[in-house]
C-alpha cells in the first residue's frame, strides 16, 4: 500500500511546476517597447480562447512601403481603444512573451497593452 502515494505525489509536483512556470512566464516578459504606425488589419480570433489580433504598419519616409508588424491583444479595454482609433496614428505600448506554451494566448509573442492615439 505504501507505493499508492507515489502517483498521487508525481501528479502534485507535476501540476506544481506547471503552474510555476506558468507564473513565471506571465509576469516576466522578454522584451518591452512601443511601435508607431497605422492599424493595417484588426481581428478577433480563436476556436476557444479569443483574441484580439492585429497588424501595424510601419512608415519610415512617405513612398516607401510599410513594414508590418503583427500584434496580440488580450485586453478588452484596450482592443475597444485601438478599434476607436483606427485610422489615426498610433504608438502601441507592448511587451513580448516568448516563453508562452500554446497560442491560446495569441497568434504573436507580442502582447499590446497600451495604445496612445499620437495624431
Amino acid at each position: 500500500m505504501k507505493w499508492l502515494w507515489l502517483p498521487k505525489l508525481m501528479l502534485t509536483l507535476l501540476l506544481f511546476l506547471g503552474a510555476a512556470s506558468l507564473l513565471v512566464a506571465f509576469n516576466y516578459s522578454y522584451s518591452d517597447g512601443s511601435r508607431a504606425g497605422y492599424i493595417q488589419k484588426f481581428s478577433h480570433k480563436g476556436w476557444i480562447c479569443k483574441t484580439y489580433e492585429g497588424e501595424l504598419a510601419m512608415t519610415t519616409v512617405p513612398g516607401v512601403a510599410p513594414v508590418l508588424w503583427a500584434f496580440s491583444i488580450w485586453d478588452e479595454k484596450v482592443a475597444s481603444q485601438l478599434s476607436q482609433a483606427m485610422g489615426k496614428r498610433l504608438v502601441l505600448h507592448y511587451k513580448e512573451y516568448r516563453t508562452l506554451p500554446t497560442t491560446s494566448f495569441g497568434e504573436t509573442a507580442y502582447s499590446v497593452d497600451r495604445v496612445d492615439v499620437t495624431e
